[in-house]
């Protein structure tokens, strides 16, 4: 009894935070779940990142939607990349049942079905309104990355890039730098000897970079109207944040898309956003579903892109948070970087399994209450160790947790529900439109379709009206994309310095990206 109280006034004291906080579930001891020994979250320490870890039926996702769910409430914008497809639940109410309202009573927080104000996004196949980029927003550096190019051939794309700022040609997706390429190494040679050399091996091994991006999806990707991350931290008229939803479900297999379409996600939020310290709310929090997805495959230098990321990203009020099995998924760099870990439980079924738990379990506080290595392969559903950063700073103590859950439906929304949720979003209208305006694919065939005659079958005296009306023609294309507002992407290009600073490769001219 002795021990009880101890280990009570323990959890009491060590999870007693004077801000706003979420209460996260009820702390066990020896597999009693214990009254008036709530575990909780500071939001003032919501920034600091964090790990969601288990196994395959844990209940780690429905953890991950509850977090979601209480930081709507709060008026915290959220963006889910849903790898699996089973969270945009989310937008309807869940159903109420005896386990439910148990243990919840338990716990000491009621429950009550309630839905949530959703945004379906894709950057793929997937239903939702679609995140796009162009290529110019991307820039060179990330761009050559995407295409897994050696330094000569990123030098060519750095070319191209170059080519397009002097020569005024929006890049704005596959088939214009395509063109351009194509432009530069035959009609177009004499145009770039004040920039360098651009070899027929290094463009057919680029061409061959552009097909096999076009096959993971990139086409569908690269083009307008591009995304502005302002919108995902949108709030309702009652003040609750949206819970963006994006989702991923056919993108599984094409990892270097994925985790560079984050980087350069994380990037441009980075640079929008205004600094906010530690203090008060976050303004978005990022949940990445299936974390190793991101780190898979990834260049060293893309790894330390993503570290350097996330080590400034929380000055701007910004929270990530990785799910997934195991936190060997997650580089060591990445790791020590988050505050929050909720670890559900771990499977045991070889000798290099209980050897990889017994690593997790050094990472946690130490205690006297229980044996992490063991119970972390006892651990029931919709259980999980927990310790989340103070409002000091410190970990708290570590708390054997029973998990709220969520009020939401747990289960997946229909396709009918799908289309039902696209028609009333306010977004979606603005981003599923197709536009395709004149950019440097066109700007080129037209150039090459109306080259001038030769001068001996043109007549001198008009030659000069010929050439004024060339020039008027080309003139009047710019100021007509200048004018269009769905030209802004290309004026207003501030974060291709951001990426370009991280990696050491300052470039020409600054973008922007979504």
């Amino acid at each position: 009894m002795e021990r009880e109280e101890n280990f009570k006034n323990t959890i009491t004291n060590g999870y007693n935070f004077s801000g706003a906080n979420i209460i996260l579930g009820a702390a066990v001891l020896d597999k009693k779940p214990l009254d008036k020994a709530q575990v909780k979250l500071p939001l003032s320490t919501i920034n600091r990142h964090g790990l969601i870890a288990g196994a395959t039926g844990t209940g780690k996702t429905k953890t991950l939607q509850y977090f979601a769910e209480s930081l709507s409430e709060n008026g915290v914008g959220v963006l889910m990349m849903d790898i699996k497809g089973d969270v945009s639940g989310i937008a309807k109410a869940g159903s109420e049942n005896q386990k439910l309202t148990e243990r919840h009573r338990i716990i000491g927080k009621e429950w009550k079905p309630a839905n949530f104000p959703v945004e379906l996004l894709t950057i793929s196949n997937e239903k939702g309104a679609r995140m796009r980029a162009t290529v110019s927003e991307f820039g060179p550096v990330l761009f050559s990355k995407m295409l897994e190019l050696n330094d000569n051939q990123a030098g060519v794309v750095s070319l191209i890039f170059k080519y397009c700022d002097d020569k005024n040609l929006p890049l704005l997706d596959i088939k214009d730098f395509r063109k351009v390429l194509q432009h530069l190494t035959t009609e177009g040679k004499d145009e770039i000897k004040d920039y360098g050399l651009v070899s027929t091996a290094s463009a057919g091994v680029i061409m061959r970079k552009l097909v096999e991006l076009e096959e993971q999806g990139a086409d569908k990707f690269f083009g307008e109207v591009s995304f502005e991350v302002e919108d995902l931290i949108r709030k309702t008229a009652d003040g609750k944040g949206y819970i963006n939803i994006m989702r991923l479900c056919d993108i599984q297999s094409k990892p270097k898309l994925f985790s560079t379409f984050m980087l350069c996600l994380l990037a441009e939020v980075y640079e929008k956003f205004p600094e906010s310290g530690d203090k008060g709310l976050p303004k978005l929090v990022i949940f990445i579903d299936e974390a190793h997805l991101i780190f898979r495959e990834a260049s060293k230098a893309l790894l330390e892109q993503i570290e350097t990321i996330i080590k400034l990203i929380r000055s701007k009020g910004v929270g990530i948070y990785f799910c997934t099995q195991s936190p060997d998924d997650i580089p060591e760099q990445i790791l020590g970087q988050l505050g929050l870990k909720i670890q559900h439980a771990l499977r045991a079924f070889t000798a290099k399994d209980r050897k990889a738990i017994n690593l997790v379990a050094q990472n946690y506080p130490l205690t006297d209450y229980y044996k992490v290595e063991t119970l972390l392969t006892e651990l029931g559903i919709g259980e999980a160790l927990v310790t989340v950063l103070g409002e000091n700073g410190a970990p708290t103590p570590l708390a054997h947790t029973l998990m709220c859950a969520p009020s939401s439906r747990m289960d997946i929304l229909t396709l009918a529900e799908q289309d039902e949720q696209i028609q009333r979003s306010q977004i979606a209208a603005k981003y599923n439109q197709v536009i395709d305006r004149v950019s440097a694919y066109e700007m080129l065939s037209n150039k090459i379709q109306k080259q001038p005659e030769p001068e001996i079958e043109q007549p001198k005296q008009v030659q000069q009206p010929v050439q004024r009306t060339s020039v008027k023609q080309e003139k009047s294309v710019i100021e007509q994309i200048s004018s269009n507002p769905l030209a802004k992407t290309l004026f207003r290009e501030v974060t291709r310095g951001l990426i370009g600073v991280l990696i050491g490769k300052p470039s020409t001219r600054k973008r922007s990206l979504f």
